[in-house]
């Protein structure tokens, strides 16, 4: 049962065991307040008055004392995110949620963050993690949905033996897989694993090899990549990482970025999806840029993730 708690709500053992607290104190507690307040009151069971505020603090003084409780536990946001479903299904919040509202520079107006809106639907869109290093994108996805509700990064995949985001998968308790290039390339590009794990979107993150055709063909507009650079300049084979910044402070650009983008069969080719821009400095190096590239990344794409998984809910 635990387990399946702790895949529902996409969390770790730890903070498993603080929510399930967190729902025990507040049970306990609405009890003590029901009773005193019929008490105080002098009502018995035969009055419409026991009932009435029986239920009403059983409905509305739960949702408070919960969130209440959800404070020193630290869990306050999962709580939250639990009591806007109720009172959306309440109808006391309107279904129309804004994903973000963060304002990027955007030079294709591809994105507008103070616009992005969607329907939130139940079900749940399974998310595949493609990388081959550290995965530091990575684990800011994985924060970005530990309490999302009906999104979930349900599988790590690496070409890599030994990268940094398989020991992230193995601490944040998330199926990896590890492909070989044989089969990824020849064989099926291990299209049958990924919906054993029902996966219904793929994000490339930091993900060195070229995607097959088999595999864009499986999930035809569900997969996304991330560059380092305005495409679609400094983009194509062999451009990744610091190949990208020393030939964008070899140019001497003034500006670079990040280029988010669907997946197509060329190299960084596809549709692009969103851009942010930074500056660059007389004084950068190809170092510097890249933490300042690494902080775009870190920003934007957990929010633009976000977005185009919502859009897919709402097309199912």
């Amino acid at each position: 049962m635990f387990q399946k708690l702790k895949r529902k709500w996409n969390v770790n053992g730890t903070q498993l065991f603080l929510i399930l607290c967190v729902f025990a104190i507040t049970g306990t507690t609405t009890a003590w307040v029901t009773r005193q307040a019929t008490f105080w009151l002098q009502l018995d069971a035969s009055s419409f008055w026991f009932w009435a505020i029986k239920i009403a603090i059983l409905i509305f003084g739960y949702q408070i004392l919960i969130l209440l409780f959800a404070f020193p536990f630290g869990q306050f946001n999962f709580f939250w995110k639990y009591e806007k479903k109720i009172l959306k299904r309440m109808g006391i919040l309107n279904r129309q949620l804004p994903i973000g509202n963060r304002q990027p520079i955007n030079d294709l107006n591809v994105v507008n963050y103070n616009n992005m809106q969607s329907t939130w639907k139940e079900q749940t869109v399974n998310i595949a993690i493609f990388a081959s290093g550290a995965g530091s994108n990575a684990q800011k996805l994985i924060d970005h949905f530990r309490q999302q509700a009906g999104i979930k990064i349900a599988l790590i995949v690496c070409n890599k033996p030994g990268a940094g985001v398989l020991t992230i998968a193995q601490k944040e308790n998330i199926p990896a897989l590890l492909i070989e290039k044989e089969q990824f390339f020849r064989g099926n590009a291990y299209v049958d694993e990924l919906k054993q794990h029902n996966v219904d979107f793929i994000v490339l993150a930091g993900f060195l090899w070229k995607v097959p055709v088999a595999l864009i063909q499986a999930f035809q507009q569900r997969i996304i990549n991330i560059h380092p650079a305005l495409l679609p300049n400094y983009g194509g084979k062999g451009m990744y990482g610091t190949f990208v910044h020393e030939a964008v402070i070899a140019a001497k650009e003034k500006e670079s970025g990040i280029s988010i983008h669907y997946v197509d069969e060329l190299y960084d080719h596809g549709k692009l999806i969103f851009q942010a821009r930074c500056t660059i400095d007389e004084n950068d190096t190809a170092a510097s840029l890249a933490q300042k590239i690494h902080a775009l990344e870190h920003e934007h794409y957990p929010l633009v993730v976000e977005k185009l998984a919502h859009e897919l809910q709402n097309r199912r």
